[in-house]
């Protein structure tokens, strides 16, 4: 028996001899290239020959998200009309008027659409010239680099036509993550996000894998100003980030930024009279400090770009979306719990969110109604306590800027919820310290205000911009919490 073992075994052994003698060895297992991509190539199709599993998933982008998955983000669901936030939630078209974010402002339909949303808003909002390209296009780099300022100075049309005939609606796309010789990821927004890194003391060439599985994300999914010179014209795009770290740019360091740097206040707000900043969606600053799933060394990429099984090959999902429309596919690489339970858990942080959101913004809306009540009487020769007054645009700014942060991320408290709740709870704080001040000084002028302040919404949300857009009350966003 064990002679006959022997000469089983020996039979395999001889026939591979054999191979390796006559050199017919198995070849080491090598990706298959159909084509080399060539530096610079920026048209996506070039990269898909050589990728073309993730070419297929990315062109995914411009196609509608499936409908009824998402409770508060209907952007580009099927078979539904995409929502503008003004009509979401009104109090926003009265604190952002006299900008152009109080005109029209739709929910975004990701990444493909970029430019193509850009071309089609209204002309209001590109005003600031080619900053407003920067997060857009893949050729942003490039022509900042060759314009130099008058990249961010001169007129958006004038900029966006330097793009190639044939690229002028193309959003996000492989050269804006990837180096094209080994796919690595990179930043290739070197002169905005590269800058705020240096900032706040982050070495580009120590950034693990992972760190870039969310930086090329930070790229475009955060906070920026647009600062103006003297005459109003654009001079740049950075991120208020100065006296933060990484895992800790809070919403108390951006605010003490943008209110310390003149050229950050880039609108007059008409119902105040205010200069003011603006803040807009920031993703990176709210998930990055100190959430849970950051603390746990998750990235954007693990949630919003989660492995998917494409025949047999097993790639990064290149369809960007939210892990609800996904039916939380990503959250289960790590939860053993249901899809509906997920479903339900991430449902109750954001009603209690939204609800804090809404209360927090109506709140700050009436403390706006207050000063342009002040400043009217004291138009009208009535003197108002300039102390007092001070005090309250000060608590003021601070519920504003709040709020429109909580407002312009697009996770509805979902990627740090203790933090978004704290922040939402101060701007509520805030709004009503500015909201006492103010019924005093209005009180010592002898001016009597009504316990409930007509906010005059319809004034606000009707009539908006150069296509004169309507109020959708189907579209309102109510506050969940409101009968509970």
């Amino acid at each position: 028996m064990q002679m006959k073992f022997v000469k089983i075994l020996a039979l395999p052994v001889l026939l591979i001899a054999i191979a390796l003698w006559f050199g017919c060895a198995p070849k080491k297992v090598e990706r298959v290239k159909t084509a080399e991509i060539a530096d610079g190539t920026v048209d996506p199709a070039q990269w898909g020959k050589v990728y073309p599993v993730e070419y297929d998933l990315w062109k995914k982008t411009g196609e509608p998200t499936p409908a009824g998955k998402s409770r508060y983000k209907r952007g580009y669901d099927e078979g539904e009309a995409r929502p503008d936030k003004l009509d979401e939630f009104p109090f926003l078209a009265l604190l952002y008027n006299g900008w152009a974010f109080g005109t029209e402002y739709k929910e975004p339909r990701g990444h493909f659409f970029m430019v193509q949303d850009q071309l089609e808003v209204d002309p209001g909002r590109i005003k600031a010239g080619g900053s407003c390209l920067t997060c857009k296009t893949p050729y942003a780099p490039v022509l900042q680099k060759q314009m130099g300022r008058d990249y961010f100075a001169k007129p958006y049309t004038e900029v966006h036509e330097k793009i190639p005939d044939e690229h002028q609606t193309l959003g996000v796309s492989c050269i804006d993550c990837h180096n094209n010789r080994d796919m690595s990821l990179k930043i290739s927004r070197g002169f905005t996000l590269g800058k705020a890194l240096e900032t706040i003391g982050v070495e580009e060439r120590k950034l693990t894998q992972q760190d870039m599985r969310t930086l090329v994300c930070a790229q475009c999914h955060v906070t920026y100003s647009i600062t103006k010179d003297a005459q109003m014209k654009s001079t740049d795009v950075f991120f208020p980030w100065e006296g933060g770290t990484m895992g800790n740019i809070t919403i108390e360091n951006i605010i003490k930024k943008l209110r310390s740097n003149p050229p950050s206040r880039e609108w007059t707000q008409s119902v105040t009279g205010f200069r003011l900043a603006f803040i807009r969606h920031p993703e990176f600053e709210l998930f990055s400090n100190n959430s849970v799933h950051w603390n746990a060394g998750v990235a954007c990429s693990d949630c919003h770009m989660p492995y998917t099984k494409v025949g047999s090959q097993k790639v990064s999902d290149h369809r960007v979306m939210s892990p609800l429309k996904n039916d939380l596919k990503a959250c289960q690489q790590c939860h053993a719990e249901s899809p509906e339970w997920l479903r339900n858990q991430v449902f109750a942080i954001q009603d209690r969110t939204m609800s804090l959101f809404i209360r927090s913004g109506y709140a700050t809306a009436t403390v706006a109604k207050l000063f342009e009540m002040a400043n009217r009487a004291e138009t009208g020769g009535k003197r108002i306590d300039r102390t007092l007054y001070d005090q309250a645009k000060n608590h003021y700014e601070e519920a504003f800027y709040r709020v429109i942060y909580i407002g312009a991320e697009n996770s509805v408290g979902f990627h740090n919820p203790t933090e978004a709740m704290r922040i939402l709870g101060d701007a509520a704080s805030q709004a009503g310290k500015a909201e006492g001040l103010l019924r005093q000084a209005l009180a010592k002028a002898g001016i009597a205000v009504p316990v409930k302040v007509d906010l005059e919404l319809a004034k606000y949300v009707n009539n908006r911009g150069a296509k004169k857009l309507m109020f959708k009350p189907e579209h309102e966003i109510k506050d969940p919490l409101a009968t509970r």
